[in-house]
């Protein structure tokens, strides 16, 4: 339901959905959204899609903001934190659009942000707890290796571990809004947000969920995609270090 025509209590909730070319799996996520989360708002952001995504989005009644031609899934996530934004509303959810992301899942992260025990919750396949199994996903070797150079390079930089730093399922109040919404410089961007988050003091949970299989496309931290990924997060890590020692002794 489009922003302008929901009550306002109702409309304090917004979740996006980033979507390049999905106008297959798109009706099932909607679908999901709509029924777990009745009282949100919902907007698509078209990454220049050539397919129906649009259209699609539309005969749901989600709200839609387009781009002309595709931009990456970096613009894709600070266009819909940015109308989170825009739009005032308290509390912002992601999920992607390739059904991944169980609504319900997203559902439990944001009552633990309006609950005000975080600021942003972010959805990990790879921590326990809340009856939720240590070890109940099994990556493959080279997946595996990928994610403990994640975790180690995340604990470097910001001096606490984070078990699935690329995950795109996130729960976000008002205050990490602007942060989330800024324009993203590298490849990585969830990683980005943490950084941003993490620097900025706010509350932070990694929270466990579970997660289903893609319905279309490859992981990032498969085969080729998983050195590619390794050396974009770490040259992310790299650069935000460096612009933090300039601040730093700028403000000395």
């Amino acid at each position: 339901m489009p922003p302008d025509a929901a009550p306002a209590q109702e409309a304090r909730t917004l979740v996006f959905v980033p979507a390049w070319n999905e106008e297959e799996n798109l009706p099932a996520v909607l679908e999901e959204l709509a029924a777990e989360l009745p009282a949100a708002d919902v907007l698509v952001v078209d990454d220049g899609s050539t397919d129906g995504t649009s259209e699609v989005a539309r005969a749901a009644g989600a709200a839609v903001e387009r781009f002309e031609e595709n931009r990456g899934l970096r613009a894709g996530i600070a266009a819909g934190y940015a109308y989170a934004l825009e739009h005032e509303y308290d509390f912002c959810g992601r999920v992607d659009a390739d059904g991944q992301h169980p609504v319900a899942e997203l559902s439990r992260l944001l009552e633990r942000v309006r609950s005000d025990v975080c600021d942003v919750a972010v959805g990990s396949r790879f921590v326990s707890g809340d009856g939720y199994a240590a070890y109940r996903y099994e990556p493959s070797k080279t997946r595996a290796f990928g994610i403990s150079v994640l975790r180690r390079a995340m604990h470097l930089r910001l001096g606490r571990s984070f078990a699935d730093a690329t995950s795109g399922m996130y729960a976000a109040n008002a205050l990490a809004l602007p942060l989330l919404a800024e324009p993203y410089e590298s490849g990585a961007p969830e990683v980005e947000s943490l950084i941003r988050l993490t620097d900025a003091g706010l509350r932070v949970d990694e929270v466990p969920v579970n997660m289903r299989e893609r319905a279309s496309g490859e992981s990032k931290l498969r085969g080729g995609k998983a050195v590619k990924l390794v050396l974009t997060v770490i040259g992310t890590l790299i650069a935000f270090e460096g612009i933090r020692r300039v601040i730093s002794s700028r403000r000395r």
